[in-house]
Parts: C-alpha cells; sequence; structure tokens
C-alpha cells in the first residue's frame, strides 16, 4: 500500500526531502514506518527522538497504517 510522508524541521534536513510516497507491507505499524525510515534515510538515526502524525493526529506505535494515510515525521521543538 502507499503512505505519503511529510519530513518537518530538522528530519527535513536529515532526509533531503520534504515529503515522499512510499510503498509498504498492508500490515505496517507506524513503529514499522519508523524502523523503514531509519534504514532509508540513515541519518534519521542521529535523533534520539520525534513525534509521528498519521492523518494530523498523534499516533502511537503500535497502531496500523491504511492505504493512502498522510504521515508527518515531527522532530522536537524548543522555544521560548
Amino acid at each position: 500500500m502507499n503512505v505519503r510522508i511529510l519530513f518537518f524541521g530538522i528530519t527535513k534536513d536529515l532526509t533531503g526531502e520534504s515529503n515522499i510516497n512510499l510503498e509498504v507491507n498492508d500490515n505496517c505499524s507506524v513503529n514499522d514506518l519508523k524502523e523503514i525510515l531509519k534504514e532509508k534515510f540513515k541519518d534519521l538515526n542521529n535523533l534520539n527522538s520525534y513525534a509521528i502524525a498519521v492523518n494530523e493526529e498523534y499516533a502511537s506505535y503500535d497502531i496500523f497504517l491504511k492505504p493512502n494515510d498522510v504521515v508527518a515525521i515531527i522532530p522536537p521543538v524548543s522555544g521560548g
């Protein structure tokens, strides 16, 4: 199945992409996707953590993706 991945902040810099379409297995969880992305974009391993949102809602790592989901990779944000 196809999902769309959006990269924000430092994840955009680390991947060199703002968004990609990615073909994943039908039973792909958010955690599985995270591992796929870390394999595809080795520099993501330099981040200690980042949030993942699916269809504009923060997602836990154990939910399963559906065809045409839009997944946002959101790095930690600091500021004041």
